[in-house]
Parts: C-alpha cells; sequence; structure tokens
C-alpha cells in the first residue's frame, strides 16, 4: 500500500487540493499508514462533500472506499455494525428486503457512512427522525497516535466527532440503529406552491415523515418561492415497485450557454408545470425518492468545467421573512441553477457543530462565477443577521467570523478535538479557511 499523488475535488468541482493519497482495504492499514508518515491528514470518503470539508491541500488523505464491509448485523433489533466506508445507498440494497434501512439518508446513495457522520447529515425526514448521528451507538475512532478506541453516544468526544468533520481521529466503523423499512416504494403526493407562503403553509400541516420541496430560484416577484411540494410515506407492502430507468451519464462538461438564465428559466418554467394544477399522487421506488439526481451519473458536469458552489442556510422557524429575502436576492441575481430545494427542518442534532437546527434550510447551487461568488457571501451574512448557519459539508465561501455566531459550541469543540488531537495531525482545507480549531 502506497501513498501516490493525486488531485481530489470537491463534488461542486470549485475547489481542488494536490495531494498524497492512500486506499487502505483493511482495517488495520489506516494505523500503519498514520505510523510510517507525519505532516497533516485527512480521511476522505466518496468526495460527496461539495466545497473543501474532505480536502487536504499538501497533506495526506486517506480514502475510505474500500473500507466498505458490513461487520455484524442484529436482525430482531436492527442494528448494523458497519465500515466507515459502507455507502447509504449499499446499506439499503443490502438490508430494505430484511425490512430495515438507515434510518436517516442524505440527498445521495453514494455518501458513505463515515461522511455521513462526520457531517450528521439530514434527510427528507429530519423533521421527525432527526440527524443521523442521533441513530448511531458508537464509533470506532482512530486516533493520532495509531490507537483505536470505541466512543459511544453520550461521550463528549461523541458529541465532537459526530458533526466534527473529521477534525477528531478517523473514523473507521460505526454501530448504527437503523430504522424499519415496511416497503421498497414510496407513495407521494406532489402539489404546485404558487409561493413561499404557501411552501410554509404546507409543511407547517403536512403530517407525513418524508417532505422536501423544489423551489424555482428564478422566480421574482409576487412568485418567490414558487414550486413543487413532495410529502410521501411507505407504499402498501404489496405495492408493485416502479422500475427505475437506466442510469444516465454526463459524458462531459457541459458548455456555458446550458445554465444561462433564459434556458434556466424555460426548465423551471417546464419542470413546475410536470405536475397537474390539482397535484397529483405517483408510487415511486425508494431509492428514485430518496435520491432523485443518482440516476444521473456525474451531474456536477453540467455545470461546465469551473464547477459550481452551493450555498445552504438553516434559518430559525420564525425567519420566514428572511427566507423570502434570501430567495429575492437570488432570483434577481440571474444565476439560479434549476437545483434548489427548501425543507423544513425538527430540533434533532448529533453533535456540537451540527447544522440542523429547527426551521428553515435552503439549498441552491451556483455556477462558479465572480457574480455567484458574491451573491454567495451576500447570502451568509443574511444567514448570520436571521440567526441561522451555514452548512459545512456544502460550503465553500465563507469566512471564518461567521462560525462563532452560527455554531455557539465553537468553543466547546475546539477544546474536545485539542485533547483528542493535541498537535492538531488531523486537519482539511475547510479547517484551515474558517480556522475551526482556533
Amino acid at each position: 500500500m502506497i501513498w501516490a499523488r493525486r488531485s481530489l475535488a470537491g463534488w461542486g468541482r470549485a475547489l481542488r487540493a494536490e495531494t498524497l493519497a492512500a486506499r487502505p482495504e483493511r482495517a488495520a492499514q489506516p494505523a500503519r499508514l498514520l505510523a510510517g508518515t507525519d505532516g497533516p491528514v485527512c480521511a476522505a470518503g466518496a468526495l460527496r462533500s461539495y466545497g473543501d470539508a474532505a480536502l487536504n491541500s499538501g497533506g495526506r488523505t486517506i480514502i475510505t472506499t474500500r473500507l466498505d464491509r458490513v461487520l455484524a448485523f442484529d436482525p430482531a433489533g436492527g442494528v448494523a455494525e458497519v465500515e466507515a466506508g459502507v455507502t447509504i445507498g449499499a446499506l439499503i440494497s443490502l438490508f430494505a428486503p430484511m425490512g430495515w434501512m438507515p434510518a436517516v439518508a442524505p440527498g445521495t446513495g453514494f455518501a458513505t457512512v463515515g461522511g455521513c457522520i462526520a457531517n450528521d447529515v439530514h434527510g427528507k425526514n429530519h423533521h421527525g427522525a432527526g440527524s443521523f448521528g442521533q441513530h448511531v451507538e458508537s464509533i470506532e475512532l482512530l486516533g493520532p497516535d495509531g490507537a483505536v478506541r470505541r466512543v459511544a453516544a453520550g461521550e463528549p468526544l461523541f458529541a465532537a466527532t459526530v458533526g466534527g468533520v473529521g477534525l477528531t481521529g478517523m473514523i473507521l466503523s460505526a454501530r448504527l440503529r437503523l430504522a424499519r423499512c415496511p416497503a421498497r416504494a414510496m407513495a407521494v403526493e406532489e402539489r404546485r406552491m404558487p409561493d413561499l407562503d404557501a411552501f410554509v403553509d404546507g409543511f407547517e400541516a403536512s403530517r407525513h415523515p418524508f417532505a422536501v420541496g423544489w423551489v424555482d430560484a428564478t422566480a421574482t416577484g409576487r412568485e418567490i418561492g414558487r414550486g413543487i411540494l413532495e410529502e410521501a410515506d411507505f407504499a402498501p407492502p404489496d405495492a408493485p415497485v416502479p422500475r427505475r430507468g437506466p442510469r444516465m451519464r454526463v459524458p462531459l462538461d457541459a458548455p456555458g450557454f446550458l445554465l444561462s438564465g433564459p434556458v434556466v428559466r424555460t426548465f423551471n418554467r417546464a419542470w413546475a408545470r410536470r405536475v397537474p394544477a390539482g397535484g397529483r399522487m405517483r408510487v415511486r421506488a425508494l431509492e428514485s425518492f430518496l435520491f432523485p439526481l443518482d440516476g444521473i451519473a456525474d451531474w456536477n458536469r453540467l455545470y461546465g468545467r469551473r464547477g459550481f458552489h452551493q450555498f445552504q442556510c438553516v434559518l430559525p422557524h420564525d425567519a420566514a421573512e428572511a427566507l423570502h429575502a434570501m430567495l429575492a436576492a437570488i432570483g434577481g441575481a440571474g444565476l439560479a441553477s434549476p437545483l434548489a430545494v427548501l425543507k423544513r427542518l425538527g430540533p434533532g442534532r448529533g453533535g456540537l457543530l451540527s447544522f440542523p437546527m429547527e426551521g428553515w434550510t435552503l439549498a441552491v447551487d451556483l455556477p462558479n462565477r465572480p457574480e455567484a461568488v458574491a451573491l454567495i457571501r451576500r447570502l451568509n451574512d443574511m444567514t448570520l443577521e436571521a440567526g441561522g448557519r451555514i452548512y459545512l459539508a456544502k460550503d465553500s465561501l465563507a469566512a471564518p467570523g461567521h462560525l462563532a455566531a452560527m455554531y455557539p459550541e465553537l468553543d466547546r469543540f475546539r477544546s474536545l478535538a485539542d485533547e483528542a488531537d493535541p498537535a492538531g495531525r488531523f486537519v482539511t482545507d475547510l479547517a484551515r479557511r474558517l480556522e475551526l480549531r482556533g
């Protein structure tokens, strides 16, 4: 097993790092990799974080995707112990036929368990199920000295590791409490929302376990916030599971005109009208509902060679006015892509630097252009003023000054990270940029 020079990028492809990378295949190998060298190191999974959360310029990167074994499973209680490189999609494929699935799934099945813990991801069911880290019983953590320890939920180091973006050590494996999966299909109700007020009312009235909104981020004036609300329950166990279509692939970097203002506005109008005015019910395969973009391989190439930035924030429940102002700024800038998502979050969070808080989360992709950089920095300021926070797994442009106000437990995190890794050996470009270790 050797270190090889690699150029790695976040999923947004706007940030890149030159690093020495190794891809261990056995659980004992990461400790030997640490012992055999010095200097800054980070762990990376499938590189589905959008910015620089898993990048380590000039250092070393241990890629976990071959550490992908299921170590144990209790079919009665639904507890699985798995290595950090197992993907969420693989867990669903394996356990759903047995009636179990991860209690929380992010928007892609390609995310690894280690990444889901390090970013304490949330899903379309956060308002009821909470965040990923709340369903983790324990973690095997490799420290900078090469020692492996099991960290249980409730311990201070556990709270620093969940959502701690890899700065307390390398996650090797975890024990997960799975949730019941009564069917491989979802019954989805789709409704057009004419504006943001309708969206807010729709989310607050919803009693479904899963809910997510697609927002037309090009809309302006009275139509700000228009889009489609999807609410879902598991379909009856005997419902036929729709066949998933063949996986498509984006073979090359798309030309710039594909995301020009007129093209995006036309696409968004057509996409909204695909749902009849009176709404509709659909039965969708479980994975198609949870991971709608996974059917298009390399979809990030649609943003061209320069890539894109994603802005994602969460605002307090009573900050709907600030959310309206953000959508107005995005629509007025003429930069929005077809991908903008709105969800309502509950209070659940698993760690000191976990993103979720009760309120509204907005995510929007913007092509990597100077105007988009300026807009996102403005949106970051608006998030701070509204008492919200940005999502570190998606961020590529925030400033260090934002973090202390957005994450009030930052000092406690820093103290625990210093105890776990006194020399600061585990580090990433995100940590350097935002001064997460102080």
